[in-house]
């Protein structure tokens, strides 16, 4: 399949869980804005430092320089293909210049009842060893399942 693929849906929707799915099937690369800034501030590349300065005085990073994290991420090898896109783009101009930056073959929307990303949200829980995520409503849907 060539073309990137725009993963849409709420925090708490199971974005990252489908995301792996999608990864595994399809071999592209997944592109997430949080994990490009992370390491755009920890190599100190020219868009890494204005971000910060934005992200120090607790702004959103404006469009701009996301977009160009996105231009710098599609010219690396492995998204020759296309990439998978991780709740990117989540504004309007972003979405107008993802447009001019790569072709896009599919999107998914994730939609999930309020309720229910709510209770996903608060029953979160990083394993302190793994630092792993895990719900509180997935361990008892595992626990129901032993028994």
């Amino acid at each position: 399949m060539t073309g990137s693929i725009v993963l849409f849906g709420p925090p708490g929707a199971g974005k990252g869980t489908q995301a792996d799915k999608i990864v595994e099937l399809t071999g592209k690369p997944q592109v997430s804005t949080g994990d490009m800034l992370r390491l755009a501030l920890s190599n100190e590349t020219e868009l890494g430092l204005e971000a910060k300065k934005y992200m120090e005085s607790g702004q959103l990073v404006p469009d701009n320089v996301i977009i160009g994290l996105i231009k710098d991420r599609m010219n690396e090898s492995d998204a020759s293909n296309g990439v998978l896109f991780d709740g990117f783009p989540r504004t309007i101009p972003q979405a107008e210049a993802l447009e001019s930056i790569t072709e896009v073959s599919t999107v998914i929307s994730i939609e999930v009842p309020d309720e229910d990303i709510v209770n996903r949200i608060v029953g979160r829980r990083m394993d302190p060893e793994t630092l792993k995520w895990h719900t509180a409503l997935s361990r008892e849907r595992t626990t129901t399942r032993k028994q």
